[in-house]
């Protein structure tokens, strides 16, 4: 059994940092890689949507392909997910945008982003289902 102190499971803050770090240092790799232009940071944009796509793959995976580990998930989704995407870059980004005046690349990032993102978990999710061969229709009784 895992050590816990405090009520809190230390195995699972563990996995969490250490996903996290990971995470966090491949977004860093990223920003080296995509060099800034522009109006839009394309860099955070491609790491927030790629991360949705993931984080899609990863929901099918564990939850209709594999019987994950418990420390699965909040390893690869909370970790390393978790610490790859960036909430806070992207509002900060956004505030810049709109501070120096660049309202509708401001807004374009803003509404881009989310809407981006969510189509990218959605294909993420079909494109996992696709290839593993569990694709199903929702009939009657299904929810």
């Amino acid at each position: 059994m895992a050590a816990n102190v405090a009520g809190v499971d230390a195995a699972l803050l563990g996995v969490i940092a250490v996903g996290g770090a990971i995470g966090a240092e491949a977004r860093y790799a990223v920003s080296l890689w995509v060099p800034h232009r522009g109006a839009i940071p394309w860099q955070t944009l491609a790491v927030n949507v790629f991360g949705c796509f993931l984080i899609g793959v990863l929901m099918v995976c564990i939850t209709e392909i594999w019987v994950a580990h418990r420390l699965m998930r909040p390893f690869l989704g909370v970790g390393v997910l978790g610490g790859f995407t960036t909430m806070s870059t992207y509002a900060v980004e956004v505030r810049t945008l709109l501070e120096s005046g660049r309202v509708g690349a401001g807004f374009a990032y803003l509404g881009g982003t989310a809407v981006a993102g969510l189509i990218s978990v959605v294909l993420g999710v079909s494109a996992t289902r696709w290839v593993s061969g569990t694709a199903r229709r929702l009939g009657a009784g299904d929810e």
